[in-house]
């Protein structure tokens, strides 16, 4: 089961050393809910990371005023599977208004992340974000 995004982030000022904080990434991607090989679609996969990313998108109250949007993930990359364990953290389980007002980015930059991910894997974090970011756009429009 994957841990809550507070504990996470106790976890990772807990970890002085990157290469504690990269395992810990790898831990978390091994928490992730197991994507069945019908969700590994191309419409479901992520454009802009270098890695093999897909995203499923559940939407929980579709039509009412306050969708909720829960995620299924998974990536062929151990690291990035761990980005997408916290990228889920953030926003599984949330409101699609509370997504849109939701800067996941802080919590990256708070975390370090963004000086010592490669720009590409970075560019992945952010294409994943904002596949989420649309996801419940198109929610909240739905609901419209």
């Amino acid at each position: 089961m994957q841990p809550p995004l507070d504990e996470i982030l106790e976890n990772f000022e807990f970890l002085d050393d990157w290469d504690d904080r990269y395992r810990y990434l790898i831990e978390l991607g091994r928490t992730l809910e197991p994507l069945p090989d019908a969700a590994r679609t191309d419409a479901n996969k992520v454009r802009g990371c270098a890695s093999q990313v897909w995203l499923e998108t559940m939407v929980d109250g579709a039509g009412a005023p306050a969708p909720v949007l829960t995620f299924r993930g998974d990536s062929d990359a151990h690291i990035v599977r761990g980005l997408v364990a916290l990228v889920f953290a953030i926003y599984s389980g949330q409101p699609a208004r509370h997504i849109l007002d939701t800067d996941a980015l802080d919590v990256f930059r708070h975390l370090g992340l963004s000086e010592h991910l490669t720009p590409q894997r970075s560019n992945g974090l952010r294409s994943m974000v904002e596949r989420i970011k649309g996801d419940a756009r198109r929610a909240l429009a739905a609901a419209a």
